[in-house]
């Protein structure tokens, strides 16, 4: 067995993988990864099953050392890193060697890193899955944001060649959204100014929920509903009038009224948008939801086959410094390197 050692990170940090289900019913949480994409892609690229533990990393940095060889490989928002001084390409699985530290930057473009490790993280799953949810005492190994001191045990880097992975190209199109399941409980102004309006995400979010800023939304009857279920991507709207995004640590009941629904196939690239950066939604049909949800399944599905082996070169720097990799050098003091050689001579007299 190997492990990882926290030496230092950031909130928002804690061990996430697809999600606990099957009990909202009974008022269990889901939680799970905020960006399931970049789970699954950073799981791909060590072998793991798409959803299968990892560290989320929030948009602070972090420093861990390994204990034992552990083989790793980043997805997410991109961000400075290194092993020992080497630097460190996301989307790609990389080993880090005994005693080797590997330190992470601040998140640049997005919020949400995923470090996934070959073997995935030991824990004692709670009601099925290892996520944290601070608020309600669960996860594994420890049910709380990581800290400075934690160890991950896994399993040692079993030495399998390294891999990088294709994706599709990243987009910054609006957010699409589903009306409902109450835009019955707003006037078509308020519909309208959700859909027109640039909206930022608030530095007061949380895992529970992403709070917007941007023009107030009215309601129709007063802002409390006979609460009912909710899902993730839910857009409740408070007496305040602006809207929050409900994510995976959410309460799986609410009585605010929802105006509308980010579609599951967008809801990663929301949670990955920067607090103060705007973005725009853009109302769609249920039909075209569905077809993005199976489009985006269909990713996830064929990551293990956008999978490629990292070509690595061992240079060596010494032999480098005898041999003349410039080719026909010539020398600016050594006047018979300056003239062209040829097999008859009297050619250049």
């Amino acid at each position: 067995m190997s492990r990882l050692r926290v030496i230092s990170i950031g909130p928002a940090s804690s061990v996430q993988d697809g999600g606990r289900f099957g009990a909202q019913r009974y008022g269990l949480v889901p939680s799970g990864a905020i960006d399931r994409l970049a789970l699954a892609v950073a799981n791909t690229l060590v072998g793991n099953d798409a959803f299968a533990a990892a560290i989320e990393i929030g948009p602070f940095g972090a420093k861990l050392t390994a204990r034992g060889p552990v083989r790793v490989a980043l997805a997410g928002a991109p961000r400075n890193a290194d092993i020992a001084g080497r630097a460190v390409s996301f989307d790609r699985s990389i080993t880090i060697a005994d005693g080797e530290t590997l330190t992470l930057g601040f998140a640049r473009g997005g919020s949400f890193s995923y470090l996934a490790i070959e073997g995935g993280i030991l824990g004692e799953p709670m009601f099925g899955s290892l996520a944290v949810n601070a608020r309600a005492g669960l996860g594994s190994p420890y049910p709380r944001p990581l800290q400075a001191g934690d160890e991950l045990q896994t399993a040692t880097a079993g030495g399998a060649i390294e891999q990088r992975i294709e994706l599709p190209a990243s987009t910054d199109a609006p957010i699409r959204v589903v009306w409902g399941p109450q835009d019955d409980e707003f006037p078509e102004q308020s519909k309208q100014l959700l859909i027109d309006s640039e909206w930022k995400i608030s530095a007061t979010s949380d895992r529970m929920g992403y709070r917007l800023e941007g023009p107030v939304l009215k309601h129709l009857y007063g802002h409390n509903i006979v609460s009912d279920g909710t899902v993730n991507g839910s857009l409740q709207v408070p007496g305040s009038g602006q809207p929050i995004v409900l994510m995976p640590d959410r309460g799986t009941s609410g009585g605010y009224p929802k105006i509308a629904t980010v579609i599951s196939a967008d809801l990663g690239r929301l949670a990955q948008i920067p607090a103060g950066q705007a973005f725009r939604f853009r109302a769609v049909s249920m039909a075209e939801a569905q077809a993005e949800a199976r489009k985006f399944a269909g990713l996830l599905r064929t990551l293990p086959d956008r999978l490629r082996a990292v070509e690595s070169i061992d240079l060596d720097i010494d032999a480098m410094h005898d041999a003349n990799v410039a080719g026909h050098a010539v020398s600016a003091v050594d006047a018979a390197t300056w003239h062209a050689r040829s097999s008859d001579a009297s050619e250049l007299d």
